[in-house]
Parts: structure tokens; C-alpha cells; sequence
């Protein structure tokens, strides 16, 4: 929101000290980003008179202008605007004259013909915010007069502020007047509105069938309009502003929501067919607004409608061509409304469409505050049509809906206390208050709580104080937030991680410590993706408004991420990639239970290219050992998107816990990808929030132990999960450590089997094992297998 000082004045007796004004509003809340001057004149720009205009026929960007600078001598400047025509007022720049950009006027020749001088644009000039050509002035300035002597304009301030969306009143400049008014001490007065008597009665009928999103809706008719340019004065200020000048009537529209925070549209009134009806789209109709386009609407969109039920508006939005004012138009009927924020906030959303009028009545309105915008309007376009007559017993159609002037909101001083740590009496609370129109309609006190209970009146230019902490923040804004003072608060407990959040970092830390690197994949998905790493795409959630096509899909896994992320590394030419993704994912068509939100849980995938099986089960045994899972391998189906066969679903039970082995081949090939790539998978949000095991010692035997391989022909229909179970089971207690490090596939073996050969550790932890007792271990070994189907190899 751009505030010119100058326009500010006039609301109250401000001043021109422009840093204690910015200061002011940054403690208010209304962050200054910036101050800028404009105004500031410029020696040797005077008002000349285009006398006539040349095309050169070797220049076809620019043309040459003669103008008069008042002595009565022609002089030739060469130019690239074209919007001026032989008797206009333009500025010129004198030779000699330095710019405000440090440009300085020189003779300078095009085509051997020199250019005496530059005909300026408002924006070269820091008049303006339009660089749309040249500067048309008013007629009747004298020719040769310094231009800014001659449109008498005077140096000016403007305050750039980040007005947030919980201050919808400071999009205006009298909400912006009132807080530094109560800052200040600083009387502030509305603008003086229209003072001339109504003329005869005229009204437009108005039917309301949306009486929820439409709850105010005011008609007034003018006539006496004669459509031209606004006065100079009008025009600086929309420009400086950031705001284009069209019209003295769509400039008058705009002076009124810049100063007042109150949208309004003018319609034709000829053009209307007597009335307006405000209602909801009906499928299949269109509207052609005022920037040219053709709008597709929806049922969810409000419209304005004619007497014969055809769209001319989109309501909040923007104005339909159909009734735009024209040069011919002659009766405005003038529309100022209230209408509901979420509705405008979701038209202007799905169109693409946002207007400064939409942005305001999606932060909030004052649907108290239309009459004045109204007599606003009329006093500003009389300056421009001093004939206008302004129809009494305009129509104003108000529903039950429409919030009430004041809103009562229960305040307790106990709570002013507490949350701001200054004690103030009620007294100080209700005159802080009033200055800024919060009335302090009554004052009592509670046993329970032993505080002074205020109910506060809450005025309707305030829709965002609705609770009592809406009230204590204007307190704190208004008594000062440097005022307040830094107490650091006491407590017995120092700050520490959860349980979670501290199992999280191990469990990052040890997969760093196993050498993978962190990646940070996008966790929005291209639709398609999820297909292409071999996972289902049916009911997966898809974000409304995303940035970009390509990023329009919430991810159900971890893996498409890593494996684009292994294709760029493949594709150059990087080597070792082994990569860990720790984040959350959504899987489809699923609910919480509690909330009723999309499900989600938090992943951990690591992945590693140019590695087996082998390597994602070591993964798995070293997390599980240091973290304390534990789960089983379930090879009797994987999840889509691994190898059928070299991969097995963790599983407690019937809970999955996640997948460890290696990823399809298939899914390979559409990442281009030409090498196996391990993968373990597992769901943290269980893991994490699980009570680890607590880690027992266990003495270590000072007995020594038997080594020995056990190489087995082992059926394909039998996983090396299995077999190794079996061998667990047959070890007992004095099986230390088993560890399967060949697998053989080819010659001399039995159709479809595979060489499994184990590494078997035996120790006694009381004794040293006789040779009859590490045989008949041995021989449960090979008994333990072949119940499986598993045969030793000679």
C-alpha cells in the first residue's frame, strides 16, 4: 500500500517529518519498506505545444515532432511515442536539463538530423507511474512555463507498506490515519463527501438470492456525467499510487477505495436494462470482462446480472464489458456492496484474476461504511462534471446476514497482564482503546478470576478483532511494543528433544556414518512419475493451484525422488552413489482417524546403485541392531516397484514396517538407469514411536570357537531368509554369528536351485566345545536345511 504524505495530511495534521511518521507505522505494525520522493522538480522542463508531427522514411521506431516552447520558434525533436497529436501540451526537456536519472539533454542526431531537447513522460519525470508514452498536460498552461510551477506540484513523500492481511482497514489510507492518529495525538477526519441536494428519486430494482454472500448491496443513480479526463490532481495521486488514470469516472472509483478501503463499480446505467440481480452461475456461462477476456464460470462464482438476468459483473471481482463506461456515457448507476470474503477470495483464485478490488473484500470490508463512499464518489466526480445530480432514494437492499456495526468482545484485565506482562488499569485499557473507536461499553469484575471484565464495542471497520487476543494485540501495538519490556521466563526444565526427535538424529547419524549422502528430492511429483517407478497412481493426492504442472502430485514414496535423483548423478558421470531420503510421504485414498485429514507418515529410503540384495539386508541388520527393530522378512510378495524376486517385505505380524531388497529392472529402464540398485525402505512414524529395547550386556565367552563353511544347493521356491532362520534355529545358543557370503548360480547345480554358502560361528560361553559336540552341531545344520529342501554341495 503506497501512502503519499501530502494525501495523508488531509486527514489530519500529520506533518512532513517523514522518518518519525515511518517509524511510527513500523511500531504499529504497518512495516515501511521503503520511502521514495516524487514531485521533486526538475529545472529546464518547460510546457511546449506539438505544432505538427513528421515520419521519416528510413525510421520506423520514431518520428520527428515540431513543437512551440513559448518563444515562438520551431523546434525539432526526434521521438518514439506516438500517443500526441498537433495542438497538445507536452513537457519538454530543454538542452542542457538533467534528468532525474543523471541523464543530461545534449543535442543528439539521428539519421544526420538533430534533436534540440526530449519530450518527457510522467515517469521520466517521477510524476507518474505510467511510462505509456508522453505526458499530456491540461490545456490552457502557459507555453514556456516551468512545468511544475505551471501544474503547481510540490515535492511528496511516499511510504511503501507491507500491510498484512490481518489489517484490512490500513488498505485504505483513513484506516491507516486512524492508528497513527491514536499513535500520534493527531485529530483525524473522514473526507468531506458530497454536499449538493439529491435530485428526483430514480431507482434501479435489486433482487439479492444469494442473500449469504451478498449481504449489503446499495444502487445509486447519477446522471450528468460528461466522461473525460480527471483533474490533474486526481491523476497524480492514482499514478503515484501505482495506478493507472482511465477516466474522471474510474478514477473517482479508485480515489474512493485508495482513501476509504470501499470498493465500487460504475455501470452504464442505459445499458443495465433497469435492474440487477445478484446470483450464482449456472453451468455453462461465460463473461467477457473489462480486461477482454472471456471468463468461464462455475456454480461456485456470484454474479452481477441485468434486468433480464445476463451477467455483467463478476461480484468483487471485476466489471463485464457489456456495461463499462464509455466516452457516451451520460448515467452511472453506481454499486458499492458487501460481499463474502471466502466467495470473491475463490472466483478471483480459479480465474487467475486478482483486482485491487478483489483483494479487499477478501480481507474484509466495512459494510457500514458504503454512504460515505457513495457522497465520496460524488463529490470527486463533481469537481470533473460540475452538472452531476445525484438520485435520491437509491436502492439499498440489507440482509440479516450483514454483520452488525459493533461486534462485543469480553476482555479480562487479568489476561492484558499476563500475556503482555505490563499491568494496566481499566481505566488506561478503555481510553487506549477509544482512540482507535473500540468503545468500552461496560466494566465489571469477576470473583473467579478476581479481574475486571470489559465489554468492548468493536467497530465494523474491524473485522479482524473477534476474541479477546485480538483485543489484547491492539493494546500492545498502541501502548507500544518497545514499551514492553524483555522478561526471560523462568522455568525448572531446560530445553531438550523428544524422544522422537532424538531417535530421528541417531538414526540419520548412523546411516551417515554406513556412507550415504543425504538428498533432498522435490516432494511434489510430475503426474506419471509414481507410474514410472512402478507404484499405483489411483487416488493419490493432487494439489488445486500448483506452482507448475510438473510438480502436482504428493508423493506416495520415497523411491521416485532418489531414482531421478540417481539418473542425474549416473548422467554425470558420478560414481559410489549410495543416497538416504528422511521425509514424508502420502499414500493414496487413505484418511487419519482422528482428523480426518490425507494420511501421512514419515520414510526413511536408502538406496545404493551398482549393489545387491546383500547390500540393502546389511543396511537393514545394522539399523535394526543399533536402533533396536525388529522385524521379519516376508518373501511371499514385495512391494510394487522391487524385484519380485531378490526382495522381501519387513513385516511384524500383519504390520508392514517397510521393504528391503532390490528395484526392478523394469523401473530401472524407465529412469534409464543400466545397473541394480539396492533399496530398503521402512516407516519411521512406527519405528520412531516405539519404546527402544533396552540394550543388555552380554559377557563375552573366553572360550575358543569353531569356524566352518556350509555351502548348500538350495530350490529357488526357498528364500535365503528361510534357510538362515532355520539355521538360527537349529544353532541354539552357541550359534555367535552366521553370515551368508556366496551365492552361485550356473554349472553343476540341480535346475532351478542356487548355491547358498554360510560362514557358522560356534562358542560355548562355559567350556570349550569337544570335536563330537561341534559335529553334532554341525549335523543339526545340515539336518535344519534339508528339511528345507537344501542339500550340502560336495
Amino acid at each position: 500500500m503506497k501512502i503519499l504524505n501530502s494525501w495523508l495530511n488531509e486527514f489530519g495534521a500529520f506533518g512532513d517529518d517523514n522518518e518519525k511518521l515511518a517509524e511510527a507505522m513500523t511500531n504499529l505494525g504497518l512495516a515501511v519498506e521503503s520511502t521514495s520522493k516524487v514531485g521533486t522538480p526538475v529545472k529546464g522542463v518547460v510546457v511546449a505545444k506539438v505544432l505538427r508531427t513528421e515520419r521519416h522514411p528510413d525510421a520506423e521506431k520514431v518520428h520527428r515532432v515540431y513543437v512551440d516552447a513559448g518563444d515562438g520558434k520551431e523546434l525539432h525533436v526526434w521521438c518514439g511515442a506516438f500517443n500526441m497529436k498537433p495542438g497538445d501540451l507536452i513537457p519538454l526537456a530543454t538542452l542542457g536539463t538533467v534528468m532525474p536519472d543523471g541523464r543530461i539533454i545534449t543535442p543528439r542526431g539521428i539519421l544526420g538530423i538533430e534533436s534540440h531537447g526530449m519530450l518527457c513522460s510522467g515517469t521520466e519525470l517521477g510524476l507518474t507511474a505510467d511510462s505509456d508514452g508522453i505526458m499530456i498536460l491540461p490545456s490552457g498552461l502557459k507555453l514556456g512555463a516551468d512545468l511544475f510551477d505551471a501544474l503547481k506540484i510540490a515535492s511528496d513523500c511516499v511510504f511503501d507498506l507491507d500491510v498484512t492481511r490481518n489489517r484490512p482497514d490500513c488498505n485504505g489510507y483513513l484506516g491507516v490515519a486512524r492508528d497513527l492518529g491514536a499513535h500520534l495525538g493527531v485529530k483525524v477526519s473522514p473526507p468531506q463527501g458530497d454536499k449538493a441536494k439529491k435530485g428526483p428519486a430514480r431507482k434501479l430494482k435489486v433482487t439479492i438470492t444469494d442473500k449469504k454472500r451478498c449481504a449489503r448491496y446499495n444502487m445509486t443513480v447519477i446522471s450528468g456525467v460528461v466522461v473525460g479526463d480527471s483533474p490533474s490532481w486526481v491523476a497524480r495521486r492514482l499514478s503515484n499510487s501505482g495506478m493507472r488514470p482511465i477516466n474522471n469516472v474510474v478514477d473517482a472509483s479508485n480515489l474512493v477505495m485508495l482513501e476509504l478501503n470501499q470498493p465500487t463499480h460504475a455501470f452504464d446505467a442505459d445499458k443495465v436494462n433497469n435492474g440487477f440481480k445478484i446470483r450464482c452461475a449456472r453451468h455453462g456461462e461465460t463473461l467477457l470482462t473489462l480486461d477482454g477476456q472471456v471468463r468461464d464460470l462455475e456454480s461456485g462464482d456470484l454474479l452481477i446480472c441485468d434486468g433480464k438476468d445476463t451477467p455483467i459483473g463478476l461480484a468483487g471481482v471485476m466489471g463485464g464489458a457489456s456495461t463499462e463506461i464509455g466516452a457516451n456515457t451520460k448515467t452511472v448507476a453506481l454499486e458499492t456492496a458487501w460481499f463474502e470474503s471466502s466467495g470473491v477470495a475463490r472466483t478471483a483464485t480459479r480465474l487467475g484474476l486478482k483486482s485491487e478490488a478483489s483483494m479487499r473484500f477478501e480481507r474484509g470490508v466495512d459494510p457500514h461504511g458504503i454512504d460515505l463512499a457513495v457522497s465520496r464518489f460524488a463529490a470527486l466526480l463533481r469537481e470533473s462534471c460540475p452538472n452531476l445530480v445525484v438520485h435520491s432514494a437509491a436502492t439499498d437492499v440489507k440482509e440479516k446476514t450483514l454483520p452488525p456495526k459493533q461486534k462485543i468482545v469480553a476482555l479480562r484485565s487479568s489476561q492484558v497482564t499476563r500475556i503482555l506482562g505490563v499491568k494496566l488499569s481499566t481505566k488506561a485499557i478503555s481510553a487506549m482503546l477509544a482512540k482507535i473507536g473500540f468503545i468500552t461499553k461496560s466494566t465489571s469484575s469477576s470473583k473467579l478470576s478476581n479481574s475486571a471484565i470489559l465489554k468492548i464495542a468493536v467497530p465494523s471497520w474491524r473485522p479482524d478483532c473477534e476474541t479477546e487476543i485480538d483485543i489484547v494485540e491492539e493494546i500492545a501495538r498502541h501502548y507500544g511494543y518497545q514499551n514492553l519490556g524483555k522478561v526471560v521466563p523462568q522455568s525448572t526444565m531446560h530445553g531438550r528433544l523428544s524422544s522422537i526427535q532424538q531417535r530421528r538424529r541417531d538414526i540419520r547419524e548412523l546411516v551417515l556414518s554406513m556412507g550415504l549422502s543425504e538428498a533432498m528430492p522435490n516432494p511434489f511429483l510430475a503426474p506419471g512419475d509414481l507410474i514410472k517407478s512402478g507404484l499405483p497412481e489411483d487416488n493419490v493426492i493432487r494439489l488445486a493451484n500448483p506452482l507448475v504442472y510438473e510438480e502436482s502430485v504428493l508423493r506416495t514414496s520415497l523411491r521416485p525422488g532418489l531414482l531421478k535423483a540417481i539418473n542425474f548423478n549416473l548422467s554425470h558421470r558420478a560414481s559410489n552413489i549410495l543416497l538416504f531420503e528422511l521425509g514424508h510421504v502420502y499414500p493414496a485414498g487413505q484418511q487419519d482417524s482422528v482428523e480426518g485429514l490425507p494420511a501421512e507418515y514419515e520414510s526413511l529410503c536408502l538406496v545404493g546403485v551398482g549393489e545387491s540384495s546383500a547390500l540393502a539386508l546389511d543396511w537393514w541388520s545394522q539399523i535394526s541392531s543399533v536402533m533396536g527393530f525388529g522385524a521379519q522378512l516376508d518373501q511371499a510378495g514385495v512391494e510394487p516397484g522391487y524385484h519380485p524376486k531378490r526382495s522381501a517385505i519387513l513385516r511384524r505380524g500383519k504390520q508392514v514396517l517397510g521393504c528391503v531388497g532390490e528395484i526392478d529392472p523394469r523401473v530401472l529402464a524407465q529412469h534409464q538407469i543400466n545397473t541394480s540398485v539396492a533399496c530398503l525402505e521402512l516407516n519411521l512414524s512406527i519405528l520412531l514411536a516405539e519404546t527402544p529395547r533396552v540394550v543388555v550386556a552380554k559377557p563375552v565367552s573366553r572360550f575358543p570357537r569353531s569356524d566352518f563353511d556350509l555351502a548348500f544347493s538350495v530350490p529357488n521356491s526357498q528364500s535365503a531368509g528361510s534357510v538362515i532362520k532355520a539355521l538360527r534355529q537349529a544353532g541354539g545358543a552357541e550359534l555367535v554369528d552366521l553370515a551368508l557370503f556366496d551365492i552361485y548360480r550356473g554349472a553343476g547345480l540341480p535346475k532351478d536351485s542356487r548355491s547358498l554358502t554360510f560362514r557358522l560361528c560356534i562358542q560355548a560361553a562355559d567350556r570349550t566345545l569337544t570335536d563330537a559336540e561341534v559335529t553334532a552341531i554341525r549335523q543339526k545344520f545340515l539336518d535344519a536345511a534339508a528339511k528345507l529342501g537344501a542339500r550340502l554341495r560336495d
